[in-house]
């Protein structure tokens, strides 16, 4: 593994080439520095670029030991955290980036990269990154799952659109606009489909009677094991852990 001196440091560091990046970029976590270096890039040019930026790996090295060292005392989001999402717990990875902006993916876990204007209290930022990320997600889900039943059986509402609510699950207006609690993205998929659906069903029939279960059932069938799910779990369907500590 190469390693990049700085006075008496010695940082190793993980290389990778990239046939799509435009840009070269270093990312920080606890015992791992990774290079980006473009696909055309030979030695000098690596070399070159870590010479610039040898003292913003140093200091962002100590950093991350300095979080790591006094993780007792770290907020909620930091590297190895758990993140609701679809019914499971998903790591989340914080990194410190050499970019101008922050930037949050999504690969078998949650990855933020935190350019260095961030400075040192970066908890709220973070949740703050992560609440707009899920927001997004379910926003996307939600218009996927009413496109398709659309398609299939001719639901077409006036609107649909995702919310903060502090009862329920999901609402049909009587001129057809649905609401959808955006909590939801914490449970599985299905779960969430059902909820949608069972809103959609609403344009057909109004209340809950016989009718409106027997078509729900041929929108969905075993509808009844999403249902359960939320009756039992439910209640954990929040994102308080993303507010701000009072």
């Amino acid at each position: 593994m190469p390693s990049l001196r700085i006075g008496r440091a010695e940082i190793p560091y993980e290389l990778r080439r990239s046939a799509t990046a435009s840009e070269r970029r270093i990312t920080v976590t606890p015992g791992c520095v990774e290079v980006l270096a473009l696909s055309t890039d030979d030695d000098a040019a690596i070399n070159s670029f870590l010479k610039r930026k040898r003292q913003w790996v140093f200091n962002t090295v100590r950093e991350m030991e300095r979080i790591t060292a006094d993780r007792h005392a770290v907020p909620r989001f930091i590297t190895g955290s758990k993140i609701p999402f679809r019914g499971r717990r998903m790591r989340l990875t914080v990194r410190r980036s050499d970019g101008e902006r922050i930037e949050l993916a999504y690969h078998n876990g949650f990855i933020v990269d935190l350019p260095s204007w961030t400075g040192d209290n970066t908890d709220q930022l973070v949740a703050s990154e992560l609440k707009l990320w899920l927001k997004r997600r379910v926003r996307r889900d939600v218009t996927e799952i009413a496109a398709g039943y659309k398609t299939r059986f001719g639901l077409s509402p006036r609107t649909i659109r995702v919310a903060d609510f502090a009862n329920g699950w999901g609402s049909c207006g009587p001129e057809g606009n649905i609401l959808i609690n955006w909590h939801l993205i914490f449970a599985p998929r299905k779960v969430l489909e059902y909820v949608v659906v069972h809103e959609l069903a609403h344009l057909r029939f109004r209340s809950h009677g016989p009718e409106f279960w027997q078509f729900l059932s041929r929108l969905i069938s075993s509808y009844e094991l999403p249902q359960k799910w939320l009756e039992i779990h439910g209640a954990s369907l929040n994102a308080s852990f993303l507010n701000a500590p009072s």
